[in-house]
């Protein structure tokens, strides 16, 4: 026997130890239930979306009042993407949030999987905070204001009127403490186009209040001794230091470019997911054994050889599902499913140029190395074409398709490893080297 060939069987049995492995890390209760103890690290869950284990669903109304028209989508898509940060940085793993428009009015719909504490999510979201500055409006403006509204027929603001400038402009919010009175304050700094809408308003507002208003309240009013291009503003008032520091935190962490009023919460049970999961389970087993048989009886021994590939290929990708912060949806376990089928086409293809090959009376060996090689540029251009797809579906979608995506593109990358190296190396060790 070879050299060569102790190696392959060599690496064959760490394969097959790793996946061994991987199988115990995927699900370690069996192990536990006969008494043998793992680290921690083996107990790690996997993380299921919404429609899979149940959570808290919430429906925001946008308040757009304020924005034009025309802007009313970037708002909108700015609005998902804070929401978005906000509860990525609460620990809650892949939220689907997604904008909706029924008439005129805008929703914002909020899906959280695994939190099932409805205050707790509604914390999530709720505090972070709104902030705009307002300026003061003219005395004719108030007259006009109040005479509208003793006729009933408005109510907004009486003596300040919104300005461009809004927390959306904000790059940085800090503790401070003023210096007479020792203070906590919050220090504000814009991004260029802040600054200039706000060394604007202050040029225009000299010896006049410039009002600053979180989530719609009043909470200070400095008066504007001289234009400041700085793009340095100062939120002061009667804070506490916790206080101070929690409000320049949340403001950190994404101050929303319109106001939101939650119209609807509740929560969602797993019932529908448990069903749905049971028949794919189901589907997907029932067509597993069909893809054995069919890869057994039309390409005997190396198809079993495949079939065995392809179960590590399916141990190895629920490894990284679970070591990874992927979240698994039923449309994500589609993704994964989409896959496998990518990984078995890729098998066929190999096979089928090495049976043309064999036709020409090659030897096993040459037939089954041309088949690999023929099969590549094939392989390879397919996998690469349908990642990039994947990638670009991440990263300009969000929710439920990115969960597709992103299994989708595991997936493949998983499938492309074991096709061109465990499968080719079980070929070479068991059949290839046999047939010498």
């Amino acid at each position: 026997m070879q050299m060569g060939l102790y190696k392959k069987i060599l690496i064959i049995a760490a394969i097959y130890l790793a996946a061994i492995l991987m199988v115990v890390f995927i699900y370690p209760y069996g192990l536990r239930a006969r008494g043998i103890k793992l680290p921690d690290f083996f107990y790690k869950d996997f993380s299921l979306g919404l429609d899979i284990s149940g959570g808290t669903l919430l429906i925001y109304k946008a308040d757009l009042s304020n924005i034009d028209p025309a802007d009313y989508s970037s708002a909108m898509t700015g609005l998902r993407d804070v929401i978005e940060r906000r509860i990525n940085y609460s620990g809650v793993k892949e939220p689907r949030v997604t904008v909706n428009k029924s008439g005129e009015n805008w929703y914002l719909t909020v899906e959280l999987a695994g939190i099932k504490d409805i205050q707790e999510a509604i914390k999530m979201i709720g505090e972070t905070p709104y902030l705009e500055f307002r300026e003061l409006r003219s005395e004719k403006e108030v007259e006009e204001i109040l005479a509208l509204e003793e006729a009933g027929e408005e109510n907004i603001d009486v003596y300040f009127k919104t300005t461009p400038l809004t927390g959306k402009y904000l790059e940085r919010a800090e503790v401070g403490f003023e210096p007479m009175t020792s203070l906590p304050v919050i220090n504000l700094t814009f991004n260029e186009e802040g600054a200039k809408i706000f060394a604007e308003l202050t040029k225009n507002n000299i010896g006049n209040p410039l009002a600053i208003y979180l989530d719609g309240h009043s909470i200070s009013m400095p008066v504007v001794r001289e234009e400041i291009s700085s793009g340095a503003a100062q939120i002061s008032g009667n804070f506490t230091l916790a206080e101070a520091k929690e409000l320049a935190s949340r403001l950190n962490q994404g101050a929303l470019p319109v106001p939101i009023e939650l119209i609807s919460q509740q929560s969602v049970g797993a019932i529908l997911g448990e069903e749905s999961i049971k028949k794919i389970s189901q589907a997907t087993l029932v067509g597993f054994v069909m893809v054995v048989l069919f890869m057994v009886i039309f390409y005997r021994f190396p198809g079993l050889l495949a079939s065995l590939s392809l179960i590590i290929y399916v141990i190895l990708n629920l490894a990284i599902f679970k070591l990874t912060p992927v979240t698994l949806t039923l449309a994500g376990i589609t993704g994964f499913i989409l896959s496998i089928g990518m990984a078995v086409d890729a098998n066929i293809l190999i096979f089928e140029y090495a049976r043309k090959e064999m036709k020409q009376d090659k030897p096993l060996k040459i037939s089954m190395e041309e088949g690999f090689q023929k099969s590549w540029p094939a392989i390879r251009d397919s996998n690469i074409a349908t990642i990039i797809s994947a990638i670009i579906l991440y990263y300009f979608t969000s929710g439920m398709v990115r969960g597709f995506a992103l299994t989708l593109a595991i997936g493949v990358g998983a499938g492309l490893l074991i096709t061109v190296y465990i499968t080719r190396i079980f070929l070479q060790a068991l059949i290839i080297n046999r047939h010498q």
